[in-house]
């Protein structure tokens, strides 16, 4: 897996734990493709500002994996249920870890 689709994948899980401007330049950047320039333009701020952002945020999302591990413990667990034969006990962990 490449570090764009991890970052991805840890922003799901650690999205909340961000700025409201650290997430909008996040899914502008990732998720809208917008450029560097563009995102500066649509927020009238500079160019810079929205790199060292993201900059800053791609930090974040690393450490708070490094620390909370979620998306490790995650797969793991998912490991597990892959296991399980009942499909019952199956669906009711796979519907705990969507939420």
């Amino acid at each position: 897996m490449d570090k764009q689709d991890l970052l991805i994948i840890l922003f799901d899980y650690y999205e909340e734990l961000l700025t409201d401007s650290q997430k909008k330049y996040f899914i502008d950047y990732y998720f809208n493709n917008l450029s560097l320039a563009e995102i500066s333009e649509n927020e009238n701020v500079s160019r810079n500002a929205v790199s060292k952002d993201l900059k800053l945020t791609k930090e974040k999302l690393i450490s708070y994996e490094e620390k909370l591990k979620l998306y490790d413990k995650d797969k793991k667990i998912r490991k597990v249920i892959d296991k399980i034969t009942d499909e019952n006990i199956v669906n009711e962990l796979e519907n705990i870890l969507d939420e």
